[in-house]
């Protein structure tokens, strides 16, 4: 079902004077506006406009890049969010909207002159529909605590990203976010059924529901993954799934990675579909090591976590055949989890990952890229041999199964030329996984961090198709611009190539790549 509430395009529509006037005010202006406006309708309490606690919020889980926002605004409903947007509707002013912050392309980076949203305090969960295998809840709800409140019903929100402790489902929708298991049970948008959308100009709208497949086109498509660019996501109807009746995990040791891929590759090939298989290669296990002590087998050059879940029957034939073709693979060391806590033991070094390659190195950037599952180890000793060239450590972890790549570039930003040669890595990266079949992202989005990389996947045609859907949505590009597209459309522009210089690029608000 899709309704839109008039209540707020009137509003917006009969502050056509306001609107016109701030057309022609500067931003600063503009912003000064839309501040006092929101502080008399909010109250001290929810508008943030003092320097130091402005600077709590300069950056995401991305820490390479980092604005001030020009004001934040502490949501606590979609009331909230609407009368905020309204406000940035009315006097041209851009608008972010953040979560908890671990995104990790730049997805959530303010505005210097804009209006940067928090609705972590969103964080109720309306309703568990355990009937229809469907829970209801706000963008600020973390995503762990979605499934530990479903599971004494028998049921599990499946998305699982390594940051699920702490991230918040709004944000799973904004990027897409798969997790260790999303190999059986896919991303974020395969379990979402509905949302509540506050649209650019401030309007309430709902799309989907419980039900599934709705008639029409796929707006919910459209909106998952789209990074906060065509609105701000107010509540989520997801999909609960139920819990398996049997759970294997196995941790398993290789000589090195190109003998992990290969088992990999046999274990997909032989028609077994774990729940998840994830790599590890030495140097994130050594970082893993240092930061939980996760006693992963010694000397290993890569490791395998498996997991295989469902009917107990299928699961002991499925684990027979895991065995052995990592046996058949060069396996030195294969461990059973006899328990929930060898469970956790072995998933800790895996979800400790991103953070762990602290332990060994003052700074590092998380990369995300996908590439064909077989291209494994072709692209990792392109990996190898792109880090040793320009002597930057690269610890690798990923999705095995479904060939999401997280190479983690390690450096010291007090050495001089160390950034540099570190982010010349990670683009080389995605360079890679562009030539050899895949994705410039997986699961992080494309946000800040990578948006200079699109025009390496797409043509020009294809981004002018891209932005005319963002045009639909915001004419104005006042949601979370200066994200995804490396130089925006103005909507109302004609698609195609274009001569000379770009209007924003002319006006220093954008760059051309």
């Amino acid at each position: 079902m899709t309704s839109i509430d008039t209540t707020a395009r009137d509003d917006a529509s009969g502050s056509a004077d306001a609107a016109a006037s701030a057309g022609a005010a500067r931003p600063a202006e503009a912003l000064g506006r839309v501040t006092a406006e929101l502080a008399r309708a909010l109250g001290a309490q929810q508008v943030v406009t003092d320097r130091q606690r402005l600077r709590t919020y300069e950056c995401d889980g991305l820490a390479q890049y980092k604005v001030v926002p020009g004001l934040v605004v502490l949501a606590r409903d979609a009331d909230d969010v609407a009368l905020a947007v309204r406000a940035c509707a009315r006097h041209r002013v851009p608008f972010v909207a953040r979560g908890s912050g671990t995104g990790l392309s730049g997805g959530a980076l303010p505005q210097a002159e804009g209006v940067l949203i928090v609705m972590s305090q969103m964080r109720q969960i309306r309703e568990i529909d355990a009937a229809d295998q469907r829970a209801v809840v706000d963008p600020g709800v973390i995503n762990l605590a979605l499934t530990r409140e479903t599971t004494p019903d028998g049921y599990y929100f499946a998305p699982d990203p390594s940051s699920q402790s702490v991230c918040s489902i709004g944000g799973n929708v904004a990027e897409n976010s798969g997790g260790a298991h999303c190999l059986k049970y896919g991303f974020t948008t395969n379990h979402v059924t509905g949302l509540n959308l506050v649209t650019p100009s401030g309007e309430h709208v709902e799309i989907g529901g419980k039900a599934p497949d709705p008639p029409g086109y796929d707006l919910l498509g459209a909106l998952v993954g789209s990074e906060g660019t065509l609105g701000i996501v107010t509540e989520v109807t997801v999909r609960l799934t139920r819990l398996p009746q049997k759970v294997e995990t196995v941790l398993a040791g290789f000589r090195s990675t190109d003998d992990a891929g290969a088992a990999t590759s046999a274990i997909i090939a032989a028609g077994v579909i774990p729940a998840a298989i994830e790599m590890m290669d030495a140097l994130s296990i050594e970082a893993a090591e240092k930061a939980v002590a996760c006693g992963y087998p010694e000397g290993a050059g890569a490791v395998l976590v498996v997991e295989l879940d469902g009917a107990a029957a299928d699961v002991a034939g499925e684990l027979a055949e895991v065995l052995r073709h990592c046996e058949a693979n060069g396996s030195f060391e294969t461990r059973l989890a006899a328990d929930d806590v060898e469970r956790a033991l072995i998933w800790k070094g895996r979800k400790s990952a991103f953070a762990a390659v602290g332990r060994i190195s003052p700074d590092y950037i998380v990369q995300d890229g996908v590439i064909p599952r077989t291209a494994l180890p072709h692209v990792l000793r392109q990996i190898s041999e792109l880090s040793a060239e320009r002597g930057v450590r690269v610890a690798n972890v990923f999705h095995a199964g479904d060939g999401n790549l997280h190479p983690l570039v390690l450096f010291d930003d007090a050495e001089e030329g160390a950034a540099e040669r570190a982010e010349e890595v990670a683009g080389g990266i995605l360079e890679l996984c562009i030539a050899n079949g895949g994705s410039i992202t997986g699961e992080h989005g494309v946000g800040s961090d990578k948006a200079k990389y699109m025009p390496k996947m797409f043509t020009e045609e294809d981004l002018d198709t891209m932005q005319a859907v963002r045009c639909a949505f915001d004419p104005e590009n006042i949601s979370n611009p200066g994200k995804v597209f490396p130089t925006p459309r103005l909507c109302g522009e004609r698609p195609g190539r274009r001569q000379g210089a770009h209007p924003l690029q002319e006006a220093g608000l954008a760059e051309v790549f």
